[in-house]
């Protein structure tokens, strides 16, 4: 959860380190630091916070970081406390290794012990630490014999960046488990965790696979296999606007990507709906699609937001394409000892595609010989090339830690993968015309919803105080009030729960009173009238209501204190429009209690560690 850059090339390293560690800054942002070498020493600078901190003590120090190779680090705690020592990049004993670090070392405390033993001085709490030691300690004038020594002895996942002060013009990295990739730029080459911090010099990339080592230097690259034998790999080209890591003027990446779902609504279905024959085009499942015809069940995990949106395919899946679905926790999947069969799919949906506990379900998933699926918005990441087969959001880059255009983009693709076995099964010709006619309706609606922004602002006014908040739903729409209370929580910090309408009564309703206030997701839909007399529930104790309602409905103002409307849509698509309020509600619910929008506290965008 981490975020490493490395710089080796022509120009000063300092600023290429730095605006990328600002692009990064969502993996991890409780430290930073950088280190330089000038071809004499390594000099290195830490803070405590995020990189503007570093970027002020850097400026006050006033130290010669006029090198042209270096490595950063923004950081994501896991073993000890936010602190300068804590903070990478971390050395050895003799100050001459550097290196930095995304992951875990299972192991660490072991060979802390071990090489303690033999001398080694440790000044961090991090497991990190360790590898610097151990490298330092295995070093016998080649950095990468060092660190394949090394390698065999760590256990856990890591993604690592390492530099000596002997060999001043060479940087290695190494990944298992962990992102990294290469970026080959105009006489100049960078390592980092994200294509996002490197699209602004080159989109020339290598992708980095597990146990391979990359050596740079100013001459150019070499990729070593895990058999430590050199390697050709492809160099892909990756399109991304640039606009699309800045903020474009809005005040927080987070409304700018609220506000750019209309888009990527279009862009995610962009080629895949055949109106004429109401069928999806699914190119990234072709190579499946026969087995496709034989899965008689799914299961689908996630974590977060990811897994909200597989609560939402279920509803779809088993209604329209009549096959089971389960959805499980990425993190407890392989715990479960789940049940797996050949007749059975396991569909991962991950924003970043580099989740590690989806990851592991995957993994878990392929040992057992069953079809796997992804749902991915990272082109190239680590759970799109483990998959089977696949299907790409093309929602651009999220940088928001908090998921937005991510979530309606899954729920989307879950949306046309529904149509997609359903017309391989009993769906019906009209019924699939009907879905991908209302799919493309979809962005009209939400620039629609999109129009009432300043009145959500001003019911986030009447309730910003409040200590704690309810969100219910139902059916299609109770995994919204899960997602609703989650963004609130990761947002503002207020305690948030979701729960399905019905079950109030058996429990939760103990909680509400006039200081408790509920949002209920409540269309014209199948479960309408049910949900109105969970409303009424919550009235008669003195509980206050938001209602998110259809356009029309006029006599839900009776029982709500405030109304948000939007437009009518199918039943199986409502979450797609539902959400909308729900996103821009929890953003001015934080920002109206000053909270750090983009970047909540003690979370990180890309969970690389399980």
């Amino acid at each position: 959860m981490c975020g490493i850059i490395g710089y080796i090339g022509q120009n000063k390293a300092l600023p290429v380190l730095l605006d990328g560690l600002r692009r990064l800054e969502y993996r991890g942002y409780d430290s930073a630091g950088v280190a330089v070498c000038d071809g004499q020493e390594i000099i290195t600078v830490k803070a405590v916070g995020k990189i503007v901190e570093l970027d002020k003590k850097i400026s006050l120090e006033n130290k010669s970081l006029q090198g042209n190779v270096g490595i950063a680090h923004t950081r994501w705690a896991t073993h000890g406390k936010p602190s300068l020592e804590n903070a990478h990049p971390h050395c050895g004993c003799k100050q001459e290794i550097w290196l930095a670090h995304n992951g875990i070392i299972e192991n660490y405390a072991e060979l802390k012990k071990l090489l303690e033993k033999k001398g080694h001085k440790f000044l961090s709490e991090t497991d990190t630490e360790v590898i610097a030691h151990l490298i330092e300690e295995n070093y016998k004038d080649d950095l990468k014999i060092a660190l394949q020594k090394s390698l065999k002895l760590l256990k856990g996942a890591y993604g690592i960046v390492v530099m000596h002060a002997k060999e001043p013009d060479t940087i290695l990295a190494v990944k298992k488990g962990s992102p990294l990739l290469v970026g080959l730029g105009d006489k100049e080459t960078i390592i980092a965790s994200d294509v996002s911090a490197i699209i602004r010099y080159t989109d020339k990339i290598v992708y980095l696979e597990d146990n391979e080592i990359v050596k740079v230097n100013k001459a150019g690259f070499k990729i070593f296999n895990s058999d430590y034998e050199e390697i050709s790999k492809e160099i892909k080209k990756v399109e991304i606007d640039k606009n699309e890591i800045e903020k474009s003027g809005f005040p927080h990446f987070m409304l700018k990507e609220i506000f750019e779902q209309p888009k990527t609504i279009t862009d995610s279905v962009r080629g895949r709906l055949v109106l004429s024959e109401g069928k999806v085009k699914l190119g990234g499942l072709e190579s499946v699609q026969e087995k496709l015809r034989e899965i008689n069940r799914i299961i689908i995990v996630g974590c977060g937001t990811a897994y909200n949106a597989g609560l939402v395919g279920e509803y779809m899946l088993e209604e329209y394409a009549n096959i089971p679905v389960e959805v499980e926790y990425a993190s407890e999947f392989r715990y479960r000892k789940p049940i797996l069969d050949k007749n059975t799919a396991v569909l991962a949906i991950s924003q970043s595609g580099e989740t590690a506990d989806t990851l592991a379900a995957i993994k878990e998933a392929k040992e057992k010989g069953v079809l796997t699926l992804g749902i991915i918005n990272s082109v190239g990441s680590t759970i799109a090339r483990e998959v089977d087969a696949g299907i790409y959001n093309h929602a651009g880059p999220e940088i928001s830690v908090a998921s937005t255009k991510a979530f309606t983009s899954q729920v989307i693709i879950l949306a046309l993968l529904t149509v997609f076995l359903g017309r391989q099964r009993q769906m019906s010709f009209i019924t699939g015309k009907r879905i991908v006619e209302e799919i493309e309706n979809l962005p009209n609606k939400i620039n629609k919803i999109l129009k009432q922004e300043k009145d959500i602002k001003k019911i986030a006014k009447k309730y910003y105080k409040s200590k704690n908040f309810a969100f219910l739903g139902r059916k299609y729409n109770e995994p919204l009030a899960f997602e609703g209370a989650l963004k609130l929580k990761e947002l503002s910090y207020i305690h948030a729960e979701g729960f399905p309408s019905g079950e109030m009564k058996h429990g939760p309703i103990a909680m509400i009173d006039k200081n408790f206030p509920s949002l209920f997701i409540c269309p014209q839909d199948s479960v309408y009238e049910k949900n109105i007399s969970n409303i009424e529930e919550i009235k008669s104790r003195s509980g206050k209501v938001i209602t998110t309602a259809t356009v029309g409905d006029e006599n839900i103002k009776n029982i709500s204190d405030q109304v948000i409307y939007i437009p009518k849509s199918l039943e199986m698509l409502t979450p797609i429009l539902a959400v909308i309020p729900l996103q821009l509600f929890s953003y001015y619910m934080a920002v109206l209690n000053n909270r750090d929008v983009d970047k909540p506290r003690n979370l990180a965008k890309s969970v690389t560690v399980e």
